[in-house]
């Protein structure tokens, strides 16, 4: 594995990162910039640099320092809606860690990166004393994605196995201590 450094995102990185978040809506989710969906992107020093609970890392390649993966955590629970009302009861605002944004670029992937970045959260989240749980959601379709965090956590609810099939993500919780 390459000597990839991992660090809270400056100023600095917000180019890059929102570079790479932009690229992975458009080819791995395929929906492209969706507003209601996704305006942390845009905005990244709002979402994840002001607030005091929230962050931003970002892994930059050792060859040129560029930002190859992101992997960001915020107090903001699931939404109801879209998501199902029971979630977002189980995992309300304030009390929650919710990962976001764990994206890697495709010629970076399968190198540790994305573990190590979620163990960073993770590490934020137990600092910061106030959270009970993590969460996070993950659309399965996206390659590699599912397998990923079912090795990282358990799986609280599977849309695909609702009637309708709804939006068809996988809702997960990780363990705060591993």
């Amino acid at each position: 594995m390459r000597d990839y450094s991992i660090r809270v995102a400056s100023p600095d990185d917000l180019d890059g990162a929102r570079a790479l978040m932009l690229d992975t809506v458009y080819r791995d989710f395929g929906t492209g910039y969706v507003p209601r969906w996704h305006a942390d992107i845009i905005d990244p020093a709002t979402a994840y640099l002001a607030p005091p609970r929230h962050t931003l890392l970002v892994a930059l390649d050792p060859r040129d320092g560029g930002v190859v993966a992101t992997a960001a955590l915020d107090a903001r629970g699931p939404a109801h809606p879209p998501n199902p009302r029971h979630l977002a009861e189980r995992y309300p605002c304030g009390e929650t860690a919710q990962l976001r944004r764990v994206y890697v670029r495709p010629e970076h992937r399968r190198r540790g990166l994305a573990r190590r970045l979620v163990d960073e959260l993770l590490a934020f989240a137990v600092a910061d004393g106030g959270y009970r749980a993590v969460y996070l959601h993950t659309d399965p379709k996206v390659p590699g994605a599912e397998g990923f965090w079912r090795s990282l956590g358990k799986v609280v609810h599977d849309e695909r196995e609702e009637p309708d099939g709804s939006n068809g993500v996988v809702h997960f919780e990780i363990p705060m201590e591993r």
